[in-house]
């Protein structure tokens, strides 16, 4: 596997941003003008987002990538509807991880926290709304290197929609986790050599954190007072990069996700001969994940494709970019950056939120969902992949 495909984004973004700041050309215009804050889109379902973070720790297993260390630490975000917004906004990320990520991309001439001013829609510490056992999990996983507030977009998204969300931090495996107490945990695993025995173990650490989560959210004696609201028969897990990649993995090793999202992700570990029945659609770019065209990241989903026994679907997006799945492809253009898209991030954004939430709608609440069944008027950059004759229509 590739690093680069997953480090590109910020990558990209990031070093355009230097270019612009160096020439003195003005940012995007955000909601408020030139100087405001960057900003997420608002969310398109009925309901109030609240969030929180769970600081966690599993005393099973020692840390996968800090020697030494007997227990693997995670932080956790939640996203979840609520009937008591509080009027305070979530802060996106601490300052400390906006500068740690923006240095990941060689950036010294702007502020180094100018990630942490990004306006958020959830509410920090609301209290939690809905019937218990009545809201289906979705586990979100970020890209290598990246933080989970890298996928807040979506996670508020489908959380005023009646989910609750789970993003985790794969601690060490991000350029910054920041602890309650503290404590900022770096990429130590950037320093490993990336192999293939590298990435094989990077995706089943992923799906070990991710069982490990479930069991923290949904048994009875779980830190968050929201976990009564979660209905345990309906989880799936959906990623950006490894992080989409991981969804395969803990499929295969949690038969407690019924359903999985690949977004732009090579994948890593195969599905075995015997197969895998349950829903699961892949996402990513038209240049990258078109069938048939040899390339070696498109060849793991072709691989993968024909064990695929269930439901499946191979989507891809012309005029995207790696970043453009993500918070990183937003926040960049309003910054004035151009990373190389064709499209333009807001519509990519609405694209991603729109076919997951439909995705999990169909498999997690059994509403028929007809924009799954063919090309859309409405997103005409949307393709519906066939591998078996290396089409997309």
């Amino acid at each position: 596997m590739n690093p680069a495909i997953f480090r590109r984004g910020l990558t990209v973004a990031t070093a355009l941003l230097t270019l612009a700041v160096g020439l003195g050309g003005p940012p995007a215009a955000a909601a408020d003008g030139p100087g405001s804050a960057p900003y997420l889109p608002r969310p398109t379902g009925p309901s109030a987002v609240g969030t929180t973070s769970l600081h966690l720790t599993d005393d099973s297993r020692p840390d996968p990538w800090a020697s030494g260390v007997n227990a693997r630490e995670l932080m956790v975000s939640l996203w979840y509807p609520t009937a008591s917004p509080n009027g305070r906004r979530a802060q996106y990320m601490t300052p400390t991880e906006s500068e740690l990520l923006l240095e990941e991309g060689g950036i010294t001439s702007v502020p180094l926290d100018v990630l942490s001013t990004t306006r958020t829609n959830a509410f920090a510490d609301a209290r939690p709304a809905g019937h218990t056992r009545s809201l289906p999990l979705v586990v979100l996983s970020p890209g290598f290197t990246k933080p989970r507030t890298t996928l807040t977009t979506l996670a508020e998204d489908l959380a005023s929609h009646g989910y609750v969300v789970a993003a985790i931090d794969h601690t060490y495996e991000s350029v910054a986790t920041t602890f309650p107490d503290g404590r900022v945990a770096t990429c130590t695993a950037c320093e490993v050599p990336h192999d293939e025995a590298f990435w094989n173990r990077l995706v089943t650490s992923r799906a070990a954190d991710v069982s490990f989560v479930l069991d923290e959210l949904t048994e009875s004696h779980t830190e968050w007072d929201g976990s009564r609201l979660i209905d345990r028969s309906r989880i799936a897990m959906a990623g950006h990069s490894v992080g989409g990649a991981s969804a395969v993995t803990s499929m295969l090793a949690d038969p407690r996700v019924r359903a999985g999202i690949d977004i732009d992700g090579t994948t890593q570990v195969p599905i075995p001969d015997s197969g895998l029945s349950r829903p699961f659609l892949f996402l990513g770019r038209e240049a990258q994940y078109s069938p048939g065209s040899g390339d070696g990241a498109v060849a793991t989903w072709e691989r993968d494709w024909q064990r695929l026994t269930g439901w499946k679907r191979w989507l891809v997006v012309a005029g995207a970019e790696h970043a453009s799945f993500t918070d990183i492809g937003l926040l960049a253009e309003q910054l004035g950056i151009d990373i190389g898209a064709e499209l333009a991030a807001a519509r990519a954004s609405e694209i991603v939120r729109r076919y997951s939430r439909t995705f999990l709608d169909l498999h997690l609440r059994n509403r028929p969902q007809p924009l799954l069944d063919k090309p859309s008027m409405r997103y005409p950059r949307v393709h519906f992949c066939t591998p078996e004759t290396s089409t997309c229509v």
